[in-house]
């Protein structure tokens, strides 16, 4: 059975949205985590399954209408679990894709402070789950290429998927494509991929409002511009989903969360003075 050690730092997987999709040790470290600091994307029916006498802090990319550093973060997590507090930092999806967690682990580990990661259900087999369509198979697919459409600031521009020819045998799996897709599609195509590659575009996949779209690749810059949170995906294996998929269109709107947030109380017998002083650090480094 889990038990959450005091001083240690728990880089956990929140999954696609759901909470039903959340591993159990997941869920008992939530339980019982001294502070959380949780990721945007992460629903308050998730949040809402933290202990009473857990801090919940914000440290995605908005906190408020700001932006905290990821500095920020590793400071919040590093002075939380040298106060003696268990802490999850609890991300969307799984931890190791696309979540900033080999920062995250270069700064514990430079500051000595022990750690464990917990994985969780990424978007892509979630949206592949919705969908009804395997990401590989064997008749057209043997590989799955993770992509990024976002990079660090100063590193490779938007868009450019690598110098090589995008294969036609692979499934792509692009992850925070931006909001205007006919770059992405351009880029595509540059690539080297026809345009009568299927693509399928995944909004809220195992949430409430999940929804998607699907086209030809030389057809995906007709979707409207959008910044919520979508999922691109790329392959021959999505041909069903298209041809499925050729009288449903659905719509841009977002899921709405099942439980309202709750603040944690700010007079933990345990951890109030300590609690009172993460709030604060949070707050001031929010810029």
């Amino acid at each position: 059975m889990t038990t959450a050690i005091a001083g240690t730092v728990y880089l956990v997987g929140a999954g696609p949205g759901d909470p039903e999709l959340l591993t159990l040790k997941a869920a008992r470290l939530l339980a019982q985590a001294g502070v959380v600091l949780h990721d945007d994307l992460v629903p308050a029916s998730i949040l809402h399954l933290a202990g009473e006498q857990a801090l919940i802090v914000s440290v995605g990319k908005r906190c408020g209408r700001k932006k905290i550093t990821q500095a920020a973060i590793h400071e919040m997590m590093i002075s939380s679990a040298r106060q003696g507090l268990a802490v999850v930092r609890l991300k969307s999806g799984d931890p190791m894709i696309f979540g900033r967690a080999g920062e995250e682990i270069d700064a514990l580990r430079a500051a000595q402070i022990p750690f464990e990661i917990v994985p969780g259900v990424t978007a892509a087999s979630s949206a592949a789950a919705l969908l009804g369509a395997s990401l590989t198979d064997r008749r057209l697919a043997s590989k799955l290429i993770v992509l990024s459409g976002h990079h660090a600031a100063g590193e490779t521009p938007e868009h450019a998927f690598g110098s090589q020819p995008l294969p036609e045998d692979a499934t792509l799996a692009i992850y925070m494509p931006g909001p205007d897709l006919a770059r992405a599609a351009v880029a595509l195509l540059q690539g080297g991929l026809p345009g009568s590659m299927p693509c399928v575009v995944v909004r809220d996949a195992s949430r409430p409002a999940a929804g998607y779209r699907a086209f030809r690749l030389d057809a995906l810059s007709e979707l409207p511009v959008s910044r919520s949170p979508r999922l691109l995906l790329v392959g021959r294996v999505f041909e069903s989903v298209l041809l499925r998929a050729s009288s449903i269109s659905a719509g841009e709107s977002e899921s709405r969360d099942q439980f309202a947030p709750r603040q944690a109380p700010q007079d933990s017998a345990r951890s109030g003075d300590v609690v009172s002083r993460v709030a604060a650090l949070a707050a001031a480094r929010c810029e």
